[in-house]
Parts: C-alpha cells; sequence; structure tokens
C-alpha cells in the first residue's frame, strides 16, 4: 500500500503550513503542532528505508513532494506579487511559484534520501538521532547556498519564551533542533509499530513545554527613548502616483511626512494588530520636547534620490527645524569610476539634528527579481516587477551610526532594509558592531494582503531576540512596531493607514553568544550531518527496524 507513504507526505506538508502564519497573525497556540507535524514524514520515510524495493529513490522522492507542496503553500503569495505586481499572467505567475517550489523542495529530498541511508546502514536509533542534525544542517544550506532561509521551523516558536530562550545562544537552529528532535522522538515509536508509554509521556511533556512558555509572558523591559515611525501607505501598484516630480506634489507629500511626524496626540496597539491587543494609552504629545528619532520606510518614493539636491535640502531643514534626528529610504547614487558610471543603491540616510548628514547604509542582501535581476538578458519580463528601480547595486559595509538624542546622549544605530531581517548572520553583525538599537525600514506592500508581511515580521522578532536588542520597524503599510530584545510586540498600528507610531524603546550594549559567534551550532550540526553519511558509508548493520 504505497499510498500511505505519499499520504503521509502530503499529511506533514499540511501540517507544517499550520505553525505559521497563513493570512493573518499566527495564534501562538498553533506553534504547538510544530511538535508533531514532520512526524507522518518521518514515519514514511523510514518505513521505506525497511521495507521499500527502491528505499533510498522512494524516499527521496515522498521527501521531495512534501517539501514541494509546502514551499508551494507557505510562500503562495508569490504567486499574488507576480500576478499583481510583475503584471503577469495566472499561468505564468503560477509556474514561477512551482519553479521556486521545487527548486527549494530538494532540501526536503535531500533529507529523505539521507535518513533513508543512515537508517538502512546504521539503523533506526541512530537514524532518528541523526534526524535534528540533518534539518538544522540543511537550514544552513538554504540560508547560505540558495540564500532563502524563509519560514524556517524554529520561527514557529516566537511566542514560546521557554524556547525562544535558546536562540541568544544558537539562533533559530537551536530551536528548529529541539523541535526535530522532539517529532523524531514520537515517530521512533510509530516506525516500530509500538505504542509505548514513554513515547506517549514525552509528548505530553513536549506540549507542556509549549503551551506552558506560550503562556509565560516575559516582564516589561523599561525604555529610555521614543521615536515617531511614519508608516505612509503609499500604493505600490502606482508608480507614477510615487514619483513627486511636480514642485506641488513634493511639498504635498512632504508635509503629511512632517504632519504625521508631529502629531500631537497618538494612540497604539498594545501587541501585534488584528489579535485582540488593547489600545495602548494615549501619548499627547508623543514625546516630552522633540522624539529621539523619526523614520520614514523604505523607499516611500522614487523621487527621493541622494543626488537630488531638493531631497537633500529638505531633509536637512526638516531635521534642524525640528532638532530631531531623522533615518529616511531613499535611493543612494554613488560614481564609479572603474564602470564610468553611476550606481543606485536602496540605502537608508541619516541626518543629524542640526541638519547634517551623518551617512548611508546601503542595503547588502538584495531580492533578485526586486532590487536586482538575475541573468537579466534572458529574463526580460523581470523588469516588470520593479519599475525604474530594477538595478540596484550591493551595498559593502555593515556600518553603524552614532546619533545624539534629545538629552544629549549619544547612542549607536544599526539599520538594516527588508529582506536582510531574515537573514540571521547578517542582522546579528550590527550588534557585534556595536549596535545598540535596531532599526528595519521595509516596504511590505508588494505582499498585499497575504501570509508574507506576518511571516516578515515574525522572523525580524526572533532577529530581537537572538541579539537581545529592541527593533523599531517602520514599513510603508504595516506592520510598523516596536519589538522588545524579548521578541515580544509592545508597540504597532494598523496595517493600511496613513498613521505614525510613537514608539518607546531602549537601548543594550551586550551581546550575546549568538552575536559574537553567530551561526556555531548550525556548522556544528553540519559536520555532525557530514560525520553520519561517512559513517554510514564506511559500516552496514542488518535490514530490520528494531
Amino acid at each position: 500500500m504505497a499510498w500511505r507513504f505519499w499520504a503521509a507526505a502530503v499529511l506533514s506538508a499540511v501540517l507544517l503550513e499550520l505553525p505559521f502564519p497563513l493570512a493573518g497573525p499566527l495564534p501562538p497556540a498553533r506553534g504547538v503542532i510544530a511538535w508533531f507535524a514532520f512526524v507522518p514524514l518521518l514515519w514514511a520515510v523510514l518505513r521505506l528505508a525497511f521495507e521499500d524495493r527502491q528505499p533510498l529513490r522512494r524516499s527521496f522522492l515522498v521527501a521531495y513532494l512534501c517539501g514541494i507542496l509546502w514551499y508551494a503553500g507557505n510562500c503562495y503569495w508569490i504567486y499574488d506579487t507576480m500576478l499583481l505586481h510583475g503584471d503577469l499572467p495566472p499561468v505564468a505567475s503560477a509556474l514561477l511559484l512551482l519553479g521556486f517550489s521545487v527548486v527549494l523542495g530538494l532540501y526536503f529530498g535531500l533529507f529523505g534520501l539521507g535518513l533513508a541511508f543512515v537508517a538502512r546502514r546504521l539503523g533506526l536509533t541512530r537514524a532518528l538521532v541523526a534526524a535534528p542534525f540533518f534539518w538544522v544542517a540543511l537550514d544552513l544550506a538554504a540560508a547560505r547556498v540558495t540564500s532563502v532561509p524563509w519560514d524556517q521551523l524554529g520561527y514557529s516558536q516566537v511566542d514560546n519564551s521557554f524556547l525562544t530562550s535558546v536562540a541568544p545562544w544558537a539562533g533559530v537552529y537551536g530551536i528548529t533542533f529541539l523541535l526535530m528532535a522532539g517529532n523524531a522522538l514520537l515517530a521512533g515509536s510509530q516506525v516500530r509499530g509500538k505504542r509505548n508509554v514513554a513515547s506517549a509521556l514525552g509528548g505530553l511533556v513536549l506540549i507542556g513545554i509549549s503551551l506552558g512558555g506560550i503562556l509565560h509572558s516575559p516582564p516589561k523591559l523599561s525604555t529610555s527613548a521614543e521615536a515617531v515611525l511614519v508608516q505612509p501607505n503609499l500604493d505600490v501598484t502606482q508608480e507614477d502616483a510615487n514619483v513627486w516630480d511636480a514642485p506641488q506634489v513634493w511639498s504635498a507629500h512632504i508635509s503629511q511626512f512632517r504632519q504625521l511626524a508631529n502629531e500631537q496626540c497618538k494612540t497604539y496597539i498594545a501587541g501585534i494588530p488584528q489579535t485582540g491587543a488593547p489600545d495602548g494609552e494615549v501619548v499627547c504629545p508623543p514625546y516630552a520636547t522633540h522624539p529621539d528619532l523619526v523614520v520614514w520606510p523604505e523607499a516611500p518614493a522614487f523621487s527621493f534620490l541622494e543626488s537630488d539636491p531638493r531631497f537633500r535640502q529638505t531633509m536637512s531643514d526638516m531635521a534642524r527645524t525640528e532638532k530631531t534626528p531623522y533615518i529616511v529610504g531613499g535611493v543612494g547614487v554613488d560614481f564609479s569610476s572603474a564602470a564610468n558610471q553611476y550606481r543606485d543603491f536602496n540605502s537608508a540616510m541619516l541626518f543629524a539634528a542640526d541638519g547634517s548628514r551623518i551617512g548611508r547604509y546601503d542595503k547588502i542582501h538584495l531580492v533578485p527579481f526586486g532590487e536586482y535581476i538575475p541573468f537579466k538578458d534572458l529574463l526580460t519580463f523581470a523588469h516588470k516587477l520593479t519599475g525604474k528601480v530594477s538595478d540596484f547595486s550591493r551595498g559593502a559595509d555593515r556600518a553603524v551610526f552614532r546619533i545624539v538624542d534629545q538629552h544629549g546622549q549619544a547612542h549607536r544605530y544599526g539599520v538594516f532594509i527588508c529582506y536582510e531581517a531574515v537573514f540571521a548572520d547578517e542582522v546579528r553583525q550590527f550588534a557585534r558592531n556595536g549596535a545598540e538599537v535596531l532599526v528595519n525600514i521595509s516596504d511590505d506592500g508588494w505582499y498585499g494582503d497575504t501570509s508574507a508581511p506576518w511571516q516578515h515580521l515574525n522572523m525580524a522578532r526572533m532577529r530581537a531576540i537572538e541579539n537581545r536588542r529592541w527593533i523599531l520597524r517602520d514599513t510603508n503599510n504595516g506592520v510598523t512596531s516596536a519589538i522588545d530584545p524579548n521578541g515580544r510586540v509592545r508597540q504597532s498600528i494598523p496595517r493600511h493607514a496613513v498613521d505614525a507610531l510613537p514608539a518607546q524603546y531602549g537601548f543594550r550594549d551586550d551581546a550575546t553568544f549568538y552575536t559574537e559567534h553567530g551561526d556555531v551550532f548550525a556548522w556544528v550540526c553540519a559536520v555532525c550531518a557530514a560525520g553520519a553519511i561517512v559513517w554510514a558509508w564506511n559500516k552496514r548493520v542488518g535490514k530490520s527496524a528494531s
């Protein structure tokens, strides 16, 4: 009855969708599913390893099917983005999503292949022990080889205060390891065909840990500074509407931005939007004299060019008049003498309270087909995705900037842009370079009302936990929020609203183990996984599942 193994792969793919946001914020209780979502797939792969005539081939294909289905379901928003913003027909959009899933689903297939190989050569018990090492090693490959570490298993526990205590040491990979170990524990008795008490008790303990960590709320951390995070809610589908060349259009939009930053009475949500979190206290005025910082989101207009004297003068005048430092998303421009041409960067520009330009951070990890086009001479359709800014250059320096607040105190800020939030080993370098607070500017308007903005938020929350830093997250259309060092969203404003968040935050200069050493744990898992394969290659045991 080979259909049972294929059905198990489909069941695991469905279960694996549930611990992640689907089209709104994730109810924390759904994170419990991550403890057993892999059990059907593990059962199928390990049974095939001992029973099938072509165990390695069949184990690979069953796991591969699970991976294709999971990526297609978890990243379904790719279809919407290509269809609505890429101006591609439905068939082409679907084929792009399928191609994405077919490529990345290979990680699941390799997991099934490696697990079956170890099981046949070294036995069931050693295969179950190897499972979390294999999975973490493949997650590391997803981050370093294909550069798509989207919704790794550990993110499902971002609301679990017990499990996230591992992240400052081992990053999200440590949480993933524990979850896969739990799945392997539960799958072991199913493969052996024994419903033993130890396995049942183990499952109850894991669920208890998960529920306990969800119910336990870390203490509210004190704050010492206030920022205004502007959310303009510009329509990314109307390119012409975001080019403000006409003087009257420019003046109207700048006036709106300035008004949002200076509104005297503001409310906020004391948690994540759309979760029933209560309204926070009215902040009126939003700051005692001047805010410590004003932030505008990623590239709010194509007219925000650093090379434009009007833009530079406007920002300088605003910062000086309001006596407030500014971080503004825009397009940085440099002249390359080697190439004899100008280069554009997706940048965050910083201005001091006296109007002087502090510096600029240029985005290093660009989004393929969004900010640059791989093989652009062949894939000409991709130019439709990004309009006039489809060929950004990569930045080179994870600079940390010194900003003086309203009290005359200097603090160090690290700024990263949009998609960079999903790369743990890259974000932690800002904290390692001395950043006391992190600022994430983003434009999630390309995702629409899909799961992606919520998935993106949870990954940014994990960066706060790993480095124990406050994160000020300013977006074009949400989720604009203040995230504390425990990963809790303490303040936010509704999505799709023209609004500004009076965000309260603090500073920290301590360094976690993860901040200092990065993905050491994941690399150890990769070495152990490779060692298991070498050991299995050189040794063979009987085919019994005992």
